[in-house]
């Protein structure tokens, strides 16, 4: 049990070391900074880039999800015409199959014989 505890210590220094911090392009690092005014200033630039940042990725977000909702309009009534289309479609064909039965349910009037032609 403890070689298994020493085992997952070990990966977790070894992750936690192997893991750096991620940069996010545009930051700058504000620990250089020698003053705290200085770092004040430069954590309100990142806090400024960043929430500019977040209003850019919110409006190109709703832009693509406004597109994306009037291209599913545009097919919902694609699909409508398309519906009604199919519907006119298929009551024509039952006509068509309406009609076609329809002389063969009458019975056939006793058609009078062909005469054949003599011959001389």
């Amino acid at each position: 049990m403890i070689k298994i505890a020493v085992f997952g210590l070990g990966l977790v220094i070894a992750g936690c070391a192997a893991a750096p911090a991620q940069d996010i392009v545009g930051v700058e690092d504000c620990t250089k900074a020698a003053g705290l005014d200085k770092r004040t200033g430069c954590l309100q630039s990142n806090v400024n880039f960043l929430q500019q940042l977040i209003t850019k990725n919110a409006l190109e977000a709703r832009q693509r999800l406004n597109a994306a909702s009037t291209e599913i309009i545009a097919l919902k009534s694609e699909v409508a015409s398309l519906k009604s289309m199919v519907a006119t479609l298929q009551t024509s064909v039952e006509q068509l199959k309406a009609a076609q039965k329809a002389p063969d349910k009458k019975p056939d009037a006793k058609a009078a014989p062909e005469k054949k032609p003599e011959a001389k």
